[in-house]
């Protein structure tokens, strides 16, 4: 049976043709130059760091907030106290751009990772050249081969990864490579159900490997920060959440908390 992972990777082939003939942007887009590193952020931090999203759409939730300025939105995550900013640039189920990528590199000094499904080269070249420090490997939208390819040329140019598993098996595939961020969805890609019990289920091997662990999706409460705390996460991956607060800075500032916060 077809999952949505299955539609999303069927119409980013097309999404990556259309890339290739817009691939002379490239040479006239202003690279991102200077170097923010987010796991040197997360190195150093004796806080639960965030990782806040601009998200418009999602094939799950649809409209979240659809008229949002991408700047605007930005400069509230960094007055608030984000540590990087993720910015989908899918369009066909996000309805997000790489002119998002581009408007909050604008904005902001912090890092900001680049969102999306990515299975080729051009999607990579396209993330740096518009901002991005960070891109999103999924292990479950790529073979092992592709994936080492891709970590490969990314790392090559600057850029770091954030290497995202939800289950067992993806994070064994994750562990053979170099990637220092492991990002833990507890949304299942395949049936888009959500667990915290994923990041719990996940946590001991990230460690155990000195691998740095991003908790991703689910995460609303002080109980879920609680308990992706507890369960060793460094940082977290919130979209949904931040973009529908009616309280920013309140709802931002609950998540700020320590790395000790969840352990008993």
């Amino acid at each position: 049976m077809e999952t949505i992972l299955d539609k999303i990777i069927a119409q980013k082939k097309e999404t990556i043709e259309e890339l290739y003939n817009r691939k002379e942007e490239l040479e006239t887009v202003t690279r991102n130059i200077k170097k923010r590193s987010f796991l040197e952020k997360i190195k150093q931090s004796e806080t639960l760091a965030i990782i806040a999203e601009f998200k418009r759409a999602s094939p799950s939730k649809g409209d979240i907030n659809i008229d949002k300025d991408p700047q605007e939105q930005a400069k509230m995550y960094e007055l608030y106290g984000a540590d990087a900013i993720s910015v989908l640039t899918d369009t066909p189920f996000f309805k997000g751009t790489y002119d998002d990528l581009a408007m909050v590199r604008e904005t902001v000094n912090l890092p900001i990772l680049c969102k999306d499904f990515i299975i080729d080269k051009i999607q990579i070249d396209f993330a740096k050249a518009y901002g991005a420090d960070i891109v999103l490997l999924i292990a479950a939208a790529l073979e092992d081969e592709k994936l080492h390819e891709l970590y490969t040329y990314a790392t090559e140019l600057g850029l770091e990864v954030l290497l995202e598993v939800h289950n067992e098996e993806e994070l064994e595939r994750a562990l053979k490579t170099d990637a220092q961020l492991i990002g833990v969805n507890n949304r299942n890609l395949k049936t888009f159900e959500v667990t915290l019990e994923t990041t719990e289920k996940l946590a001991a091997r990230i460690k155990e490997n000195g691998r740095y662990m991003v908790s991703e999706s689910g995460i609303s409460t002080y109980d879920d920060i609680l308990k992706v705390t507890s369960s060793g996460a460094n940082a977290i991956l919130v979209g949904e959440t931040f973009m529908k607060a009616s309280d920013l800075e309140s709802k931002m500032k609950e998540m700020k908390v320590s790395l000790r916060a969840g352990i008993k």
